[in-house]
Parts: structure tokens; C-alpha cells; sequence
């Protein structure tokens, strides 16, 4: 590992430890990325989206890292990472800070694998730096001008931050979680503990209200020309009960990218990772060895 990778063990949460192992850092533009790395094998970066950070891969990683050395990544003002609100969260920004991660980290060619808007962050590096990857996996992704979408579009306006920074509603965002997950027996208080830390501090949620206010679908529509040109091998997942991205975006990406394949699954919603994770790993193990056997 490079010189600008650290391990800072007093800075490591407990809940992290018991999840996916010790949290360690990388300094990205002067700021600290926290990351977590199990597994030998080739490399897979699993990249969240907008209300998560690297616990919602804890059960897909379980079952990679047996044969590839995955590292999940929280993105800037997200989980354990640092949360500067004086620079953009705009996912453009967010994928040139992903390829200053992995290339601080010596990782010079990989399998990425992005859920949500970690989709979208993962489309824009594939346009830009298709010769790192041997293949990209998206799940329930954000593509084209399809988002943002409700509740995340309502936090741009200024009554509702101040409502959130006021008093933010745990009861709400539990609604939220729930509507996007389709086993709801699944939604332990431990799960949802993962879910609200970040927004138990008002620095959490004033990353968080950052975020949302940095969106902007043109990240994603100005690409959609040369998504049509990508020559790596692509793989789309949808969880079918989704309520809050369409499936029409992962229907137009696998009509439009030329080595794409789209699987779907009645029995998972936006969550797709914590509802199949089984389902989720074997699709992405399958497609991954029958493009880089």
C-alpha cells in the first residue's frame, strides 16, 4: 500500500470493526476517504449511493472477499469520511476523487461495482478511464436525466434544510428505508442504526444536505454519447420493487451500452445488496469470470 494510505486505529469505530473490519484512510485531495479492504484475489471497489456508506456491501463482501480483494469506499461527506462542505459532492467529483483512491491505493485495474448514485459515479469513470476496468456493474443505478428523485429532490429547497437541521425525523427516514427494501423483515433496529449515524451530528446532515444539493442529472447526460462507445463489459442489475429510480433506466442503459447484460430480480427493491445478497454476488462473480476467465 502507498504512503498516502494510513490506519488510524483511534479513529476506528467499533460498529465499523464488527461489519467489515477495521476502518483505514486515504488521503484524497487533502482529504481523509475512509475505506475498508478484506479478501485476496483480483480487486473489486464497491461504490454506495446518497443515504449509504460501506456498511450497506457488508453481506456481498462477505461472500466476495472468499476470491476477490474488495474494498469498499466511503465517499466524501459519507460514513467515516471526511465532510468538508467548502467542495463540490457532485458526482463528477466524486469519480475524479475515486481514481485518485484507487490510484493512491497502487490499484492500477479492477472490477467496480456501483449501487445508486455510486452507479452513476461509477458510469462517469468507466467514460474516463475504461482501460482500469475489466468490467463495471451497476445495481438499481441512477442514469441519464431519470433523478434525482423524492424525498432526495426536496431537500434542495431551503424550508426543508432547515427542518433537517432543526429536527430531523428518525421516523420518516425509517419510512424511507423500508419503502426501499423488499423483505421488511430485514430491517432490524441494527440495520437502521447503520443507517441514521451519519445523522445523528449536524455534520452529518449538513454533508448529507450538501450532497443532495450538489446533484445535477447533466453529470450523467453529458456522457450518454460516449456510454454508447464504452467497450467494457457491463452489467446491469435491477431490483424490480424498487419505488424510487424507474425501470426504465436500466432498461435504456442495456438498449444503448453494447456489452451489457441486464438481470432483474422480482424480490429485491432499491436496497438490492441487503434484500439478495446472495443473488447480487453470484450474478456479479458469473458475469465477472465469464469476461476475465
Amino acid at each position: 500500500m502507498s504512503a498516502d494510505e494510513r490506519q488510524t486505529a483511534g479513529d476506528t469505530s467499533a460498529r465499523e470493526m464488527s461489519m467489515l473490519g477495521a476502518t483505514r484512510f486515504a488521503d484524497v485531495g487533502g482529504h481523509r476517504l475512509a475505506y475498508h479492504r478484506s479478501g485476496e484475489g483480483e480487486t473489486v471497489v464497491l461504490v454506495h449511493g446518497i443515504t449509504t456508506y460501506s456498511f450497506v456491501w457488508r453481506d456481498v463482501v462477505a461472500l466476495l472477499e472468499k476470491n476477490y480483494d474488495v474494498i469498499t469506499v466511503d465517499l466524501l461527506g459519507c460514513g467515516e469520511s471526511d465532510m468538508p462542505l467548502d467542495v463540490s459532492y457532485a458526482i463528477q467529483d466524486h469519480a475524479d476523487r475515486l481514481y485518485e483512491f484507487v490510484t493512491a491505493l497502487g490499484v492500477e485495474r479492477f472490477h467496480l461495482f456501483g449501487h445508486d448514485l455510486g452507479g452513476g459515479i461509477a458510469q462517469i469513470f468507466a467514460v474516463r478511464h475504461q482501460e482500469m476496468l475489466y468490467d463495471l456493474t451497476v445495481a438499481n443505478t441512477v442514469a441519464y436525466d431519470f433523478w434525482p428523485v423524492q424525498p432526495i429532490t426536496a431537500l434542495r429547497t431551503p424550508i426543508m434544510r432547515q427542518l433537517l437541521m432543526a429536527t430531523f425525523d428518525f421516523g420518516t427516514f425509517r419510512l424511507v428505508v423500508k419503502r426501499g427494501l423488499y423483505h421488511k423483515e430485514l430491517l432490524t433496529d441494527e440495520l437502521m442504526e447503520y443507517f441514521m449515524a451519519p445523522m445523528k451530528t449536524v455534520e452529518g446532515r449538513k454533508a448529507f444536505m450538501h450532497f443532495a444539493r450538489c446533484l445535477d442529472n447533466h453529470n450523467l447526460t453529458d456522457i450518454s454519447d460516449e456510454l454508447r462507445l464504452l467497450q467494457v463489459p457491463t452489467l446491469i442489475l435491477r431490483g424490480d420493487a424498487d419505488p424510487y429510480l424507474s425501470a426504465a433506466i436500466s432498461e435504456r442503459l442495456h438498449s444503448e451500452l453494447p456489452d451489457s447484460r441486464l438481470e432483474r430480480i422480482a424480490t429485491a427493491s432499491h436496497f438490492i445488496q441487503i434484500d439478495e445478497p446472495a443473488w447480487v454476488a453470484r450474478r456479479f462473480s458469473d458475469f465477472a469470470e465469464e469476461h476475465h476467465a
